[in-house]
């Protein structure tokens, strides 16, 4: 165990101050992914249950305040799989931008060192690199391992409100010739 934070702490030291807020990002990013996912295995089911038993309860179901019922219903299935979806686009999309701001502080660190040294040593240059390109591999990588979830926790909205819409059947009124 002390062996993994050690080499957490020399990656931390060797990409810079930015590295901090790039895992706090990851971090907050997959326990948003975590909790969409927990909600689909856990709760949707149960809501998506009592929302259709009250549909089925209900004696009138073709009125216009009825049919106003059943968009609420939809509304609530809709807003509940939403949920904090455009937040974790936010987040991937603001993974590699970090990671940007790291790369750019990064270089100015490099090219503080060659004016202090006074010399364009390309050993100092390749270290400096180095540790500038870091946040910007991190930043990618977040960026990469939510970008998944990102695209597809919409179409799940989407399809689950869509199959939900279809489970709320309305009666038809009588028929006029």
């Amino acid at each position: 165990m002390g062996n993994i934070i050690g080499g957490l702490q020399s990656f931390l030291q060797q990409g810079g101050p930015v590295l901090i807020p790039i895992a706090i990002l990851i971090f907050v990013m997959w326990t948003f992914i975590l909790e969409r996912i927990a909600y689909y295995l856990i709760a949707h089911k149960p809501m998506k249950s009592r929302l259709k038993a009250e549909w089925d309860a209900r004696a009138d179901r073709s009125s216009w305040r009825a049919l106003a019922i059943r968009d609420e219903m939809i509304s609530q299935v809709k807003e509940r799989t939403i949920s904090n979806v455009s937040l974790i686009k936010t987040l991937v999309a603001l993974a590699p931008l970090l990671g940007l701001l790291g790369t750019v502080t990064g270089m100015i660190d490099v090219f503080d060192v060659l004016a202090y040294s006074g010399s364009s040593s390309a050993r100092l240059m390749a270290g400096g690199v180095f540790r500038a390109t870091i946040p910007t591999m991190a930043g990618m990588l977040a960026a990469l391992s939510g970008l998944y979830f990102s695209t597809v926790l919409p179409r799940w909205s989407a399809r689950e409100t869509a199959r939900f819409a279809d489970e709320l059947v309305v009666d038809r009124g009588p028929v006029i010739a």
